[in-house]
């Protein structure tokens, strides 16, 4: 057979073929596309799902209790307003929680970043003796029950004469944030490569000048991460707060358990206590808006180019 006519057959044998993959991939994307509309619908139900327990608190917030205390559920609030939220915030006793919550975990934040991105730095970077006891210890302290440990706490504190005091609860709240944090930042300072560094190196900056210009802002996304870690455990932790602060200095979770119990003494109103739940995760929900971008971006996204 001449070259001409194998040519001829395999031009056939590629127009032939060429519509039928076409179709065939048609009929994948014909397929494949009912199954995306069902996990998307399955996506949004799960998001209201999720959401609804906030929509209803925000939603009680803004109703009177009569309306409340009703058999039938009232799922949107027209004819609502915000003397809820009037009430609670007119007790001063609110803002004076607001401060002592956002001084301790303004304290645990810091102090928590700083040392445990050294600590992460040098378990992930050097070399040292002791090295593995020192992470070993690190998860071992995590698996401590924190009841277990009040009656020292206490003790300590008051040796230390630090009851009752911002200071004495942020040493408790850093000493028990610090090891897990350690352990988040080591995992993302070992996932940016060293070599980045190095190569910052031969350009001509110093160790500190590479370090400071390319691997810190790479780290962003687990500072950012961890940070949130230690500000959740600052901000809702309860029973060390109850153990070292008196009644007069109060977090907001121990000031919305009064403010409860002090509802209850005569009968709880509910959208008052739907609108002080309200304004204890107002600053968390604004927390996250400002850091939620570096929560998504990329760790090393665009930092090693071809």
């Amino acid at each position: 057979m001449s070259q001409a006519s194998l040519a001829g057959a395999s031009h056939r044998t590629t127009t032939m073929t060429a519509p039928v993959d076409i179709v065939t991939a048609r009929g994948r994307l014909r397929t494949g596309k009912p199954w995306r509309v069902v996990l998307n619908v399955v996506g949004i139900l799960l998001a209201v799902v999720w959401a609804f327990p906030v929509y209803w608190m925000v939603n009680s917030a803004m109703l009177p209790n009569v309306v409340l205390e009703k058999t039938t559920p009232t799922l949107l609030p027209f004819g609502g307003s915000f003397k809820n939220f009037q009430a609670v915030i007119a007790d001063g006793s609110f803002f004076k929680a607001l401060g002592i919550s956002l001084s301790i975990a303004a304290i645990v934040v810091v102090v928590c970043l700083v040392f445990a991105f050294l600590a992460a730095l040098a378990i992930s970077r050097f070399r040292f003796k002791g090295r593995r006891s020192f992470v070993l210890a690190v998860l071992f302290i995590q698996m401590l029950p924190a009841e277990g440990m009040f009656i020292a706490q206490y003790k300590l504190m008051a040796g230390l004469g630090l009851l009752n005091s911002i200071v004495g609860v942020s040493i408790i709240y850093i000493a028990a944030v610090v090891p897990f944090t350690i352990w988040m930042l080591r995992g993302f300072v070992a996932g940016i490569p060293a070599d980045l560094e190095e190569a910052a190196m031969v350009d001509g900056l110093s160790r500190t000048q590479a370090f400071l210009r390319i691997t810190f802002p790479l780290l962003a996304p687990g500072l950012v991460a961890s940070g949130i870690y230690a500000f959740l455990q600052a901000w809702n932790e309860f029973t060390v707060a109850l153990v070292l602060l008196d009644a007069d200095n109060k977090t907001l979770p121990l000031w919305l358990r009064g403010f409860i119990q002090q509802s209850a003494s005569t009968s709880i109103d509910w959208g008052q206590v739907m609108a002080a739940s309200t304004l204890v995760a107002v600053p968390v929900i604004i927390f996250f808006m400002f850091v939620q971008g570096r929560m998504t971006s990329g760790l090393v996204s665009g930092a090693v180019k071809g």
